[in-house]
């Protein structure tokens, strides 16, 4: 579904991706792991149009949109939640939905979406008047997510969904990731929670200084001396 091929990015002098190739089949669950600083950001930003790449390409179906804007990439169907929620504060909660829903793509199924939004995320049906700002992280995180699914992503890019969020909460997050996977999502799981990542990913990569250096099944990266060693302590 998408495919990424000797990807480079540079911020600055900064080299933040080197020769980066990957994919992501369709209706899997995979995670790209790594240290803060290791480039995952820059990696799902680049691919969301974010950021523009110095050499490679990213074929989403065939088709190489490397260096598109991001409205264009989202009108394509692929989804974002941003590291940090980055929901709009001073709006409510219904609000930040309908700002989900203004690309083309999304606009013929507003109504249906937000009704799946809201009996996914019950909470946010009681807060609808709510400003954003006064959520928890946890629901914040909720409305994000809920935000990006206004869009009708085909492929949804999480990253760092569990940042700063109490442990209990993470476990719902993650549940949502699954459960949006069982329905037939494409989803990319970018974090920092290494264990809890690959338990979950079919495939996996490890992301070091930019470049990835490890790749396989999460079961079988879990069971990988050097990754228990880096990134589990074990």
């Amino acid at each position: 579904m998408l495919k990424i091929e000797n990807l480079d990015v540079f911020h600055g002098d900064a080299q933040a991706l080197d020769d980066v190739s990957l994919d992501i089949p369709e209706r899997a669950i995979v995670a790209i792991v790594g240290a803060n600083g290791a480039g995952k950001t820059s990696l799902i930003r680049t691919i969301a149009g974010m950021h523009r790449p110095a050499r490679g390409k990213i074929l989403y179906r065939g088709q190489d949109i490397a260096g598109w804007p991001s409205h264009k990439v989202c009108d394509l169907g692929i989804g974002q939640v941003a590291e940090g929620r980055q929901v709009f504060p001073t709006l409510s909660v219904a609000e930040n939905l309908a700002m989900g829903a203004m690309l083309p793509r999304a606009r013929a199924q507003r109504d249906r979406n937000l009704d799946k939004v809201y009996a996914m995320f019950p909470v946010l049906t009681e807060r609808r008047n709510q400003a954003a700002g006064t959520l928890s992280g946890g629901e914040q995180q909720m409305l994000a997510i809920g935000r990006c699914l206004m869009g009708a992503p085909d492929l949804i890019m999480f990253d760092e969904p569990s940042l700063g969020l109490a442990p209990a909460i993470v476990h719902n997050v993650l549940k949502i990731v699954q459960t949006l996977n069982g329905e037939g999502m494409t989803c990319v799981l970018v974090e920092q929670n290494v264990a809890v990542s690959l338990k979950l990913a079919s495939h996996a990569y490890v992301l070091e200084n930019g470049r990835i250096t490890l790749s396989g099944s999460g079961e079988a990266l879990l069971g990988d001396d050097r990754v228990r060693q880096a990134y589990l302590g074990l």
